[in-house]
């Protein structure tokens, strides 16, 4: 999420449906990295029920349907609950930023009536702390499995142009990256799925969610 949202105005680099999806990946890499979580064929469920210490992981581990003894039967469509779950998630995470004094919230009204968040800075030496950490990551070819997961989610969600440096080649490497981790790779259909559904662009109209 620091990756995502400019520190000074606290809004997203990319479209806001997109940032939601990321983050719902990302919760769930996170885990999976925690061997709580597993995937097969596009499906998941938890293999380790409790709950995490961190009370963000713990809400969403809560939601997850549980394996059978045998660990194969059963389970939910990463990309359906990321479609379903993502909203909920993205609402999740700044509230646990904020909560931690990471981000500040600032609440503004959309043409004067309907009210929404802003979540910039509250430290901004830790959002370059982290865009450091992932520009020396990215050099070093995303070596370790939690910074391959994340280019791969930041290729996924459209956010390569604003934080990747090197130009076309490192955003291209961020794409192959994406086949290989399953959040991403279920991150990037429904992107595509939004997109198709805009007509192919990722375009059309300002929504409140966009603001």
């Amino acid at each position: 999420m620091l990756l995502a949202l400019d520190p000074r105005r606290g809004k997203p680099y990319c479209r806001n449906r997109f940032l939601q999806y990321g983050m719902a990946g990302a919760v769930l890499a996170e885990i999976e990295l925690q061997g709580r979580l597993h995937e097969e064929y596009g499906r998941i469920r938890v293999l380790n029920p409790p709950a995490p210490q961190d009370t963000l992981l713990a809400q969403v581990l809560g939601s997850l349907p549980v394996a059978d003894k045998g660990g194969r039967k059963g389970g939910v469509s990463a990309k359906r609950w990321i479609r379903r779950a993502g909203r909920h998630v993205e609402e999740l995470c700044p509230d646990h930023l904020v909560g931690r004094s990471v981000l500040r919230r600032e609440t503004r009204r959309f043409l004067g009536l309907v009210p929404y968040h802003r979540h910039p800075d509250a430290r901004p030496d830790l959002s370059v702390a982290v865009q450091e950490r992932f520009t020396a990551a990215a050099a070093a070819g995303f070596p370790d499995p939690r910074n391959r997961t994340l280019g791969a989610l930041v290729s996924a969600i459209d956010l390569s142009n604003a934080v990747v440096q090197g130009g076309w080649r490192a955003r291209s490497a961020l794409r192959e990256l994406v086949r290989g981790e399953w959040t991403a790779y279920a991150v990037r259909q429904n992107v595509r799925q939004d997109k198709a559904d805009q007509g192919g662009g990722g375009g059309g109209g300002v929504t409140i969610s966009d603001v």
